[in-house]
């Protein structure tokens, strides 16, 4: 696919996947990458054969596809409707504008769309999972019940409530985590998030009976992880939301459908459902820069990272991890306050400077 992804227009680019949909592996990827290198370089290798077969560059239109990608996001809430929501979609003049507003009316909801003109440069202008205060003021102005904000390739979801208030990934997972379980779908009653997620979430999943697994920052290895462990939900605080059995990779609209499909089933406002599924820590993130990049640089300051730790208690965590393409360090606290955040990353972000700017 060409897409921008959440990035302005001029990030756009080539993304590859696999059969079926899937993300590729690192090490196909790193395959992929050396062999374009040596088409930079002027080795194209030999060109393939397309005789008999469509010509180089030749686009082929199938309209049955929408409707059957339609049809099988509509089928994920078994028959049952959106009647009696008003919802505003920003579709971050993305891949979803045409179809998004479709689906959902599809299913009965009364639809305000924003953000569904692409012109090949205003993806994500302003707009979007990553500029959710669009949808938000859209949603206050016009007294809707919800506001949905995709990205520009509509992989992930940002939700505002009746109220403007953000919710991001990390509670739209914790709501169809709980939903799930209750209704005994969710498999072995498990979910996948990265090391990122807030620990007000691990904290609400505990109380709630539900175990979480940890990956490493980035959907793809939520998504290895839900493979791996056969799990059924998973994904991450950026709204990158993976219903394995329904979807090969994280699906925006399929995860409109399920969270407003929750809010429809309960009667409840979405706000409401937000602050019952968890209570977010103050969470501060601080990025240091160093001399060079520092991969281990947890396990260097291993220690330290334990010092800070124990004096934050169970209610509080600090993650450090590098950056993988800058000479950055990346220091993350949370605590019960934002005053003990700040004073715990403040502590670590001074060590990492002493070690290794």
């Amino acid at each position: 696919m060409v897409s921008a992804s959440h990035n302005p227009w001029h990030d756009n680019g080539i993304k590859l996947f696999a059969r079926g949909g899937a993300k590729l592996t690192d090490d196909i990827e790193a395959e992929i990458e050396a062999a374009l290198d040596d088409v930079k370089e002027g080795d194209c290798g030999e060109v393939a054969d397309t005789a008999g077969g469509p010509p180089a560059g030749s686009v082929h239109l199938d309209s049955a596809v929408a409707e059957s990608y339609g049809s099988h996001i509509a089928g994920f809430i078994d028959g049952r409707s959106l009647v009696g929501l008003h919802v505003v979609l920003d579709a971050s003049n993305g891949a979803a504008s045409a179809i998004a507003p479709l689906v959902l009316r599809r299913l009965g909801a009364v639809v305000t769309v924003v953000a569904d003109t692409p012109n090949g440069r205003n993806i994500n202008d302003g707009c979007g999972a990553t500029a959710p205060s669009f949808v938000a003021e859209r949603v206050v102005e016009i007294g809707a019940d919800v506001g949905i904000a995709l990205d520009g390739d509509a992989d992930r979801l940002i939700a505002v409530g009746h109220d403007g208030v953000v919710v991001d990934g990390d509670h739209i997972i914790a709501i169809c985590a709980a939903d799930l379980r209750t209704r005994g779908r969710l498999a072995h009653d498990t979910v996948v998030v990265t090391i990122m997620t807030n620990l007000g979430f691990h904290l609400a999943m505990r109380d709630a009976g539900i175990d979480v697994v940890q990956t490493g920052v980035g959907d793809r290895y939520v998504l290895e992880e839900l493979h791996r462990g056969g799990f059924s939900l998973g994904g991450e605080q950026s709204g990158h939301v993976i219903f394995r059995e329904h979807a090969s990779t994280g699906d925006g609209l399929l995860t409109a459908v399920a969270l407003l499909d929750v809010v429809a089933r309960s009667g409840r406002s979405l706000d409401s459902l937000a602050a019952d599924a968890m209570t977010a820590l103050p969470q501060v993130l601080l990025n240091v820069e160093v001399a060079e990049r520092v991969p281990d640089v947890a396990q260097q300051l291993a220690a330290e990272v334990a010092e800070v730790e124990a004096e934050l208690g169970e209610a509080g965590r600090v993650l450090l991890r590098a950056s993988g393409t800058e000479n950055l360090i990346r220091v993350m606290a949370e605590a019960q306050t934002e005053k003990q955040a700040t004073a715990a990353a403040r502590t670590l972000a001074d060590i990492v400077v002493a070690r290794f700017a």
